[in-house]
């Protein structure tokens, strides 16, 4: 939902949301209905944590098969699992990647973060004190 606060930063463009979370396609189209925006194409990935290796590779796999069709022209993530992979796998496709660690992560960055920052393009933290001069950047708060 932190990204769907940036959805001006990508009017007129063709826009494919990816989840974990199956629930989230309701939210997003009453959303985009209420806002006379056209609905958002939605892709659903498995839910997985480190914990879950196998599981973990399916999403990868997942990710793979989703970048390689999308082909986007950048990609946009506030963390997790899927966006790491959307990330590295979009980066190598020659995608401009932002990493936004999310707003939860006050006290430190997500392990996530730590391990993409050096892969985006552009890598920020919503919190000024997790910023330092190698990245993260603070630029400001999504909420």
């Amino acid at each position: 939902m932190q990204l769907m606060r940036l959805r001006a930063a990508w009017d007129g463009c063709t826009v494919t949301i990816v989840t974990t979370d199956p629930g989230l396609g309701d939210a997003l189209r009453d959303a985009a209905l209420e806002r006379g925006e056209p609905e958002p194409k939605l892709r659903i990935v498995t839910e997985a944590s480190r914990k879950q290796k196998l599981q973990l590779i399916r999403q990868f796999l997942q990710m793979v098969v989703l970048m390689v069709q999308t082909r986007p022209d950048a990609v946009i993530s506030t963390g997790a699992a899927p966006g790491y992979f959307a990330l590295r796998i979009g980066k190598m496709l020659g995608a401009r990647t932002i990493w936004i660690d999310s707003v939860a992560n006050a006290d430190e960055l997500s392990l996530s973060g730590r391990k993409v920052g050096k892969y985006a393009d552009l890598w920020l933290t919503q919190w000024p004190h997790l910023a330092k001069p190698d990245g993260p950047t603070f630029l400001g708060s999504v909420l």
